[in-house]
């Protein structure tokens, strides 16, 4: 596997074209390491990649290996120690990252993180109105992408914990979508879903990124949604190379 890993880095560069649109977000040489008062922990080690609109990438590896903090670089919640990571060619690091958060990158957890107190229409809406947009506008936009992810209007009103596994996770990729981004980051999006609602969230997503454009890349342990991806990184030890 190892030597796997050193043909890959030293003579691939194929990740510098694995889309079918534009490139939209590149990492160059990013490391980052945990420090604790004992040990550094290498979490991430020398990573370049590169992502294309209109396209669904998985990254797959066991637990540990780096997987869930590389996609919160990329989230721009934490900055790398080494390389950096550029947003249509801009340094991540130079930018707002609080608002590049609300309108261009939009983390989807496999916990959903929906707001309790908020039914489905107002979580949807939430993002649109921190940009402002008027609230009726807001409105009509949340139930025309709530009925894009395939939910129906009795589904608007009610409340998290009135809902399935599945719809919850619908609710939470719509209200990615409804920031108006083009990159959806998603962290094991089918880990908490049977075997019927994960195929309905992995047709979703691969329906994101082919049919509307979107760049969708996808942490995840599940073959289904590897096997879905149009292309698969692996990592393992904090380094990544692209399988397929």
């Amino acid at each position: 596997m190892r030597k796997e890993q050193d043909e890959w880095f030293q003579g691939n560069r194929d990740w510098e074209r694995m889309g079918s649109g534009m490139e939209i977000l590149r990492a160059e040489k990013v490391s980052y390491s945990y420090r604790t008062k004992y040990q550094k922990v290498d979490a991430v080690r020398d990573v370049s990649c590169a992502f294309d609109t209109g396209t669904v990438y998985a990254i797959v590896g066991k637990s540990g290996s780096g997987k869930s903090t590389l996609l919160s670089l990329f989230a721009g919640l934490d900055l790398p120690d080494e390389g950096g990571i550029y947003v249509q060619g801009q340094p991540l690091k130079e930018m707002d990252r609080d608002a590049y958060r609300l309108r261009q990158a939009s983390v989807v957890y496999q916990s959903f993180h929906l707001f309790p107190l908020l039914n489905a229409l107002e979580n949807v809406m939430l993002p649109m109105e921190f940009q402002r947009i008027p609230k009726k506008e807001a409105g009509r936009r949340a139930r025309e992408i709530l009925r894009r992810v395939g939910l129906t209007d009795k589904v608007y009103r009610q409340f998290p914990k009135m809902m399935s596994g599945g719809e919850q996770q619908r609710v939470a990729i719509a209200r990615a979508v409804a920031a108006g981004g083009e990159i959806i980051l998603a962290d094991e999006p089918t880990g908490n879903l049977d075997s019927e609602n994960e195929e309905k969230i992995v047709g979703l997503l691969k329906s994101l990124a082919h049919e509307d454009g979107y760049t969708v890349i996808v942490i995840t342990h599940n073959p289904k949604v590897e096997e879905a991806a149009d292309h698969v990184f692996r990592m393992e030890d904090g380094m990544l190379w692209h399988v397929r």
